[in-house]
């Protein structure tokens, strides 16, 4: 059975840094892309940051800079390392995989940003 458990979310004040974690089972971890999303209540979830197999990552323009995405196989985790916070970041953070067609997601985990 696939599961995502996202962790670290939390308050902090502008400017501060957290660190998301995403432990994965079910599946050949180290074989996949990781991702990492975020949504408002009421609005879609927008892509953040994305890790290859290859270790090759991608970032949305708004984070691109302050977040950082990276993996540990050995884990089985992978991680987003939010740095320079704004209030802009609050969100409900999630980690996704796709495996074949099918998306799997975490339950996710908040992050308020707010002085």
């Amino acid at each position: 059975q696939v599961q995502l458990k996202e962790s670290g979310g939390g308050l902090v004040q502008p400017g501060e840094s957290l660190r998301l974690s995403c432990t994965a089972s079910g599946f050949a971890f180290s074989s996949v892309a990781m991702n990492w999303y975020r949504q408002a209540p009421g609005k879609e979830r927008e892509l953040v940051a994305q890790i290859t197999v290859d270790y090759d990552t991608n970032y949305a323009d708004s984070v691109r800079g302050r977040f950082t995405i990276f993996r540990d196989n050995s884990k089985n985790t992978v991680y987003l390392q939010m740095n320079e916070l704004k209030p802009d970041d609050t969100f409900v953070y999630y980690c996704n995989t796709q495996l074949g067609r099918e998306n799997y997601w975490g339950l996710g985990t908040q992050v308020t940003v707010s002085s």
